[in-house]
């Protein structure tokens, strides 16, 4: 199977713009067709990890904004 960008690095030590970058290609390359089983379920798992990254970056960046919004008020 042809190497993913990042798969050395945890998917809890990217940054958002990385996550996303990586969730991206993943989303390509399933869409590309021309995997086996087997690499189309190892990219689906790197993208559903990939996901969860974003999502934890933005509910954080949501917690933020929230908070300051509310020291406004």
């Amino acid at each position: 199977m042809e190497r993913m960008a990042g798969t050395d690095e945890s998917a809890t030590t990217l940054g958002y713009e990385q996550a996303r970058d990586e969730l991206i290609d993943v989303v390509r390359r399933l869409e590309a067709g021309g995997t086996t089983l087997e690499e189309s379920l190892a990219l689906w798992e790197r993208g559903e990890e990939l996901a969860k990254v974003c999502r934890r970056w933005l509910d954080g960046a949501r917690a933020r904004l929230d908070a300051a919004l509310a020291d406004e008020s």
